[in-house]
């Protein structure tokens, strides 16, 4: 071996290990601080914040969130997450609103403004106009009875106990709590507006996900010898064999028609053993799932992705009108594998 081949390992420092296990002490210690103020925040929901869900659904126009430095910020990704998931969203700098741009703030629309303190002067310098407007606020503020909050029509607190930062001073724990606020504001909203995937996929025509939403079952679908399939009358060997061979934790059981008549699943075989224990001469339709839940190959992949998050389940048989089996589609086949869960 000449001396270019020779390879050589870094020798461990203890005093380096000493300082990893301190970083990550210190870290833990960070994100801690920051789950305390989220449980407080939302310990301490009360009917404000039922009363901002009521003024957004109310309102004609859109959400105009307003914040500055931090609370900006975080004001923009609300915005953006709102405006995702089927609320009209725009955000207003407080800045810029005082020059020129609150002319794209309308009497139907609706405030959301950020504020920790309740006491920004730059926001609060825009109080009078909305008012005067007869545009109502919602606060997120740590502060109730600051000028932010005396003049919202709902008053979501969102201070928390401590920062992370240990100075106390940097916005940490605070600014994640209101974006959980934020995030938790999106979800109720979603639902009452009753947004499904459908929406999400018009809302997202050019990534990754919407193009795959928009894919035809029958373009995804397994088909021929790569489905994992059974008769009646198999017996337990020709189910493990078969479940083993195609890998999808599943087989589809046939009559002589073609026609879908049974599933076995992983949970299937597991409950059977779990009841019998021993399942030698036991066959298919002893621990069949009979009429599973199946998909059209003319439905979309966000119609396929739909149906197995609302059962639970990861594969879908794609039958024909007649019931005759046409492929099966598993979730990795929708949205692709180790990429994504369900959407919602």
């Amino acid at each position: 071996m000449t001396k270019s081949d020779t390879k050589t390992y870094p020798v461990q420092d203890s005093h380096a290990v000493d300082n990893s296990e301190s970083i990550i002490t210190a870290a833990r210690e960070a994100m801690n601080i920051e789950i305390e103020g989220i449980k407080k925040v939302r310990d301490g929901l009360d009917l404000n914040f039922t009363r901002a869900v009521e003024l957004i659904i109310s309102t004609k126009g859109r959400v105009v969130v307003t914040g500055i430095g931090k609370s900006g910020l975080v004001g923009r990704k609300i915005t953006a997450t709102l405006a995702s998931t089927g609320t009209p969203s725009i955000f207003l700098h407080p800045v810029e609103a005082m020059h020129g741009d609150l002319g794209m703030v309308t009497g139907e629309d609706i405030i959301i403004a950020i504020s920790n303190s309740g006491e920004t002067q730059e926001l609060n310098a825009l109080i009078p106009v909305f008012t005067t407007r007869g545009i109502p606020i919602i606060a997120l503020t740590g502060a109730r009875n600051s000028t932010l909050g005396r003049a919202a029509e709902a008053v979501i607190n969102t201070g928390v106990a401590r920062e992370a930062c240990s100075l106390g001073l940097a916005p940490t724990a605070s600014t994640t709590a209101t974006l959980a606020v934020g995030d938790a504001l999106a979800v109720i909203l979603l639902k009452k507006h009753r947004f499904n995937e459908r929406d999400f996929r018009r809302n997202h025509p050019s990534g990754t996900l919407g193009e795959r939403l928009k894919i035809e079952v029958q373009n995804v679908m397994l088909t021929g010898a790569d489905i994992p399939l059974l008769r009646p009358g198999d017996d337990m060997s020709r189910v493990l064999a078969e479940m083993d061979s195609k890998l999808l934790g599943a087989a589809l059981v046939l009559d002589g028609d073609e026609s879908l008549v049974g599933i076995i699943t992983d949970g299937d075989l597991r409950r059977a053993i779990i009841r019998h224990q021993d399942l030698s001469g036991m066959t298919v339709e002893d621990i069949m799932t009979v009429n599973p839940k199946t998909i059209s190959p003319l439905a979309l992949a966000a119609d396929a992705l739909a149906v197995m998050e609302r059962h639970l389940i990861t594969v879908l048989p794609v039958v024909s009108d007649r019931g005759q089996l046409m492929g099966i589609v598993h979730l990795h086949n929708l949205l692709g594998k180790g990429q994504f869960s369900f959407i919602v």
